[in-house]
């Protein structure tokens, strides 16, 4: 007898985090598009005494993810929905952020969507880079955003590449895209019985973090972090401990809603570069 399975997609810092907090006594199915990083995470889990199946998935393809959520949905009821994958602008061209960052939470909030047990709960890793996307949206554009379906959004004029100066532009537009999606699920999850948030992160102490600040944004990104009223770099168990928190019975109340995990920089920053993930 268990108490749900816990997926988590993406298997780097956060995702093994996560499923190192939640995944006790769980079946954990772990998803990343990387092979052999899959298979790395996968082991050192098991070997203390997880649980663990993984699947390789692509989150910008619908068949991929609709793959993992039935493979999921085998498993046992599907109570815990953590979704880490992401590229960020030290990664990735335009076109692969909007693939992933965007269509990918799209597809994976649609599917998991439809195999979520009642009383489940997932969680959508985004970055605080979307609480500064300030170009306005009209009323039309946000529905779009919010309840075309998920494999028509690349057909939207909006999401053309030549409209995206950057990767960084590219990403802020993703990251608050993501959020507008994950509001609008609050609906039909509440439907079933279910709830959704996302988190946003400031700069993490994981590989894409220190690639970050290694880039050309880095100088600005530490300057922000000495001025944040928690200066210091966020650590994969901070994303965890607040997913913990949002994934159970104590945020019953919670949903649609985004909890910025970021020392406080967005706070008190209105420049903040693009934060990884």
């Amino acid at each position: 007898m268990h108490h749900g399975v816990l997926v988590a997609i993406g298997a780097g810092g956060i995702g093994q985090a996560v499923a190192r907090r939640v995944g006790t006594g769980r079946p954990v199915l772990l998803a990343d598009e990387d092979g052999e990083s899959l298979l790395a995470a996968g082991t050192r889990l098991e070997r203390a005494g997880y649980q663990v199946s993984a699947q390789k998935v692509d989150v910008s393809s619908p068949a991929s993810v609709a793959a993992l959520a039935r493979r999921a949905a085998g498993l046992g009821p599907v109570t815990h929905v953590v979704h880490t994958a992401g590229l960020s602008p030290a990664q990735a061209d335009v076109s692969a952020i909007l693939a992933v960052d965007l269509l990918g939470v799209a597809l994976v909030v649609e599917e998991f969507g439809q195999v979520v047990a009642d009383g489940g709960a997932g969680v959508v890793i985004a970055g605080s880079a979307g609480h500064f996307f300030d170009r306005p949206l009209s009323a039309e554009e946000r529905r779009q955003r919010r309840r075309i379906p998920a494999r028509e959004l690349p057909s939207l004029p909006v999401l053309r590449e030549k409209n995206f100066a950057s990767p960084g532009q590219a990403y802020g537009f993703a990251e608050y895209a993501g959020r507008l999606r994950v509001q609008e699920a609050a609906r039909s999850l509440g439907e079933r019985g279910a709830r959704i948030n996302t988190i946003s992160l400031g700069v993490i102490a994981t590989p894409t973090g220190q690639a970050e600040l290694a880039g050309p944004h880095g100088a600005a990104m530490r300057a922000a972090l000495g001025t944040a009223p928690v200066p210091r770099l966020g650590t994969p168990e901070d994303i965890a401990a607040a997913a913990e928190f949002l994934l159970g019975a104590t945020a019953g109340f919670i949903t649609g809603t985004d909890l910025l995990v970021d020392g406080g920089c967005t706070a008190v920053l209105t420049d903040l570069p693009p934060a990884p993930r």
